[in-house]
């Protein structure tokens, strides 16, 4: 269901679905130039909902923050954000007890880790899909969440750099790379081969 989240200094649009029983929630945290509506993340998230794990998709800026190019590539106020984000859900009464993971397209990668090394242990695990971790470098060794890189097997820019950041991760990490998937992941079965890898690490560590 859309719903505002308040925050200190904006209100922010979100879509936030727990179905029944559920024993987790993931929340996406999309690239530049995207928003809550990105086809691929909410590919990903009906997917997460169908295994028993609830979704947060919300728009990192407001409408007229989205108008500066510049503020969309700030990792330090988009990882500000997911963190205010975050602790908002904690206090939200359907999701408290939930166990979360966060997943993170493009440079939304980056600003998950980010709030993933803030918040240490709290959170379960994170994804990364096409992402561009190298951009958190300074917080990568304080990260504690389990953490899956996700890459096409043609984005070989993306590939470097995932593998410089997983050289510098010190926790539960693994590298996967799509066959001959490009950075969106367009190619037929891309996004389901995507969804299952994510799927698999939710599953495994936000039941654990």
């Amino acid at each position: 269901m859309e719903t505002d989240i308040r925050l200190a200094s904006v209100t922010l649009k979100g879509d936030l679905i727990i179905p029944g029983g559920a024993f987790g929630i993931v929340v996406f945290s999309h690239g530049s130039g995207s928003s809550r509506f990105s086809t691929r993340n909410t590919f990903v998230a009906q997917f997460i909902r169908k295994h028993g794990m609830g979704s947060l998709l919300f728009d990192l800026l407001t409408e007229e923050e989205d108008q500066d190019y510049e503020k969309r590539f700030d990792i330090e106020l988009l990882t500000q954000r997911l963190i205010e984000v975050t602790q908002w859900l904690q206090k939200t009464e359907v999701a408290k007890a939930l166990p979360i993971g966060y997943f993170g397209a493009s440079t939304g990668a980056a600003s998950a880790l980010g709030a993933a090394a803030y918040f240490g242990p709290m959170i379960k695990a994170v994804v990364s899909r096409g992402g561009r971790p190298d951009l958190a470098f300074t917080v990568l060794p304080s990260v504690t969440a389990p953490t899956l890189l996700i890459v096409g097997g043609r984005d070989s820019e993306v590939i470097d750099l995932n593998q410089f950041a997983y050289e510098n991760l010190s926790c539960i990490r693994q590298f996967e790379i799509v066959d001959g998937a490009t950075h969106l992941f367009e190619e037929p079965g891309a996004m389901e081969q995507v969804a299952d890898l994510a799927v698999s690490w939710f599953e495994h560590y936000l039941k654990a």
